[in-house]
């Protein structure tokens, strides 16, 4: 069954064209924290990503973001950023699921507070 998925869906790993292109031409640059694996061709003008579990763009840490889109030439294996003191760690985007933010007065909270800086428009 997981091999169909794969055979069918882009979303399930990587397609079979991709896994025989990465075979074929790619050279493995690294691997970042959540095991996602990055490859080059071998002239380096191509880059891509090979994401472990669901294929999702805000997975992808800063810096390797930045070596995908070649706005720097070094990988973080071989050129680590260098981080604040105040920065916080990457979390990937969150819209969408039960994790998102809701702010105060939402629906989607499980216990919504009750407003009092709205007063309901009643037709006279």
């Amino acid at each position: 069954m997981y091999f169909l998925k794969r055979l069918l869906t882009w979303w399930n790993s990587q397609t079979l064209n991709t896994q025989v292109f990465t075979a074929r031409k790619g050279v493995k640059v690294g691997e970042d924290d959540q095991g996602n694996i990055y490859y080059h061709t071998v002239d380096g003008k191509r880059r891509w990503v090979i994401f472990k579990g669901e294929m999702e763009a805000s997975r992808v840490p800063p810096a390797w973001h930045g070596w995908l889109h070649h706005t720097w030439n070094e990988p973080p294996t071989k050129a680590p950023l260098t981080h604040k003191s105040w920065e916080k760690p990457h979390i990937e985007n969150l819209s969408g699921s039960e994790l998102a933010y809701a702010p105060a007065g939402s629906i989607r909270r499980s216990q919504p507070v009750e407003r009092r800086d709205y007063e309901a428009w009643v037709p006279e």
